[in-house]
Order: structure tokens, then sequence, then C-alpha cells
């Protein structure tokens, strides 16, 4: 399984995250609480996959420290 671009729903308590290949075709899928979520992606998503934020100021800079470009 490789994930291209992953999707991140943030909200207050629980994170949706959700990954596609590069044909778009979604091969992962993850309902995470707020302390857990990071260290998920991390170990799920290779280093380069494209990241898609709603309202992400403040969580960019601490995924784009681990190479993973990251669009607002």
């Amino acid at each position: 399984m490789e994930i291209s671009r992953v999707g991140v729903d943030l909200a207050k308590n629980v994170f949706q995250l959700h990954g596609a290949d590069r044909k778009g075709k979604t091969v992962w899928k993850r309902k995470l609480s707020r302390d857990k979520w990071l260290k998920v992606l991390f170990a799920t998503v290779e280093s380069g996959a494209v990241i898609g934020m709603e309202a992400c100021a403040g969580f960019a800079e601490h995924v784009e420290y681990e190479a993973n470009p990251v669009k607002c």
C-alpha cells in the first residue's frame, strides 16, 4: 500500500485521516484521537506524501518537519 496523498479533518477531539494512492483510490482511513493522530500518520505514511489539512496553521509545521509537504 503506497499512500501518496492524505486528507486530514481536524476536529476538537477526533481527527479523520484519509489516504489515497497515486490513482486517487482510497487505501487507508482512520479516526484517531488528538494525542495519537500524528504518531499514526508518521508511522503509516512515507516521506514525500502530500498532506492536505483543513484549518492547519498550527499543525503544518509539525508535519512539514517530517518532510511531508502540507497543503492548507
